[in-house]
């Protein structure tokens, strides 16, 4: 039994058609260019042709529409998300060095405009049983310094042993950042936000608000507002 080979027939559009029906089975064959050049030509013309149903009709495109997406799109550009996607990608340039106010400091290596996140305040998120088990072994081992930062009721987050260099800010009874929590993947997180323009090795603080208590903390910040105590 021998089989031959199916005759060549062209469609208009200058490209072969399948007598069996399927390309596969029918071997490898050579395009003529002129057969080629033809069929991109009558494709890019069908591509460039929009279907019938979404050609604009009697008037201008939807014009109300495009504005309201336009709207929507530039009111999330302002977002805590996108803000905080963008502080990821692009960190501030800061340092730590001594401080004036208390100890270790945290300073700007380059100006910060107001209103922008600065850094997130990094550590382990526990519950308020676990921080005061810790907050005693912390003193236990002779740890003078503890960096807990309440985020709810019942949420904290330590950095005392694992964090970033958010926990060298000082506070300051006139500062010019401020901590605020935002959602990120249902997650609670803190991020410190410049309050206003800070410049070039100028020490980042903001106010610890500590709750009042008998025992009074000194405050250390020297502005000529300062309370006298965290506390």
């Amino acid at each position: 039994t021998s089989f031959s080979t199916p005759k060549k027939k062209k469609r208009d559009d200058g490209m072969r058609e399948h007598v069996t029906g399927c390309a596969r089975s029918e071997g490898y064959y050579k395009i003529d260019k002129k057969d080629k050049l033809k069929y991109l030509n009558n494709s890019r013309a069908f591509a460039e042709e929009p279907p019938a149903d979404t050609q604009v009709r009697n008037g201008p495109p939807r014009v109300p529409e495009q504005r309201r997406l336009l709207s929507s799109f530039t009111g999330s550009c302002d977002s805590d998300l996108l803000k905080f996607n963008q502080l990821k990608f692009r960190k501030k340039k800061l340092k730590f060095c001594k401080s004036h106010i208390h100890d270790w400091g945290l300073f700007a290596m380059e100006p910060i405009a107001a209103d922008e996140m600065v850094i997130e305040y990094v550590g382990q998120n526990i519950r308020q049983v676990i921080a005061d088990m810790r907050e005693k072994r912390y003193e236990d081992e002779g740890i003078g310094s503890s960096y807990m930062f309440r985020v709810d009721h019942d949420t904290i987050i330590d950095a005392t042993k694992c964090g970033n260099f958010a926990r060298f800010i000082n506070h300051s009874c006139n500062p010019n950042c401020y901590a605020k929590v935002i959602t990120v993947e249902s997650q609670k997180k803190i991020v410190i936000y410049s309050k206003q323009h800070i410049n070039v090795n100028e020490e980042i603080t903001y106010d610890y608000k500590f709750p009042i208590e008998d025992v009074k903390i000194p405050c250390l910040c020297g502005s000529e507002n300062c309370r006298g105590t965290l506390n």
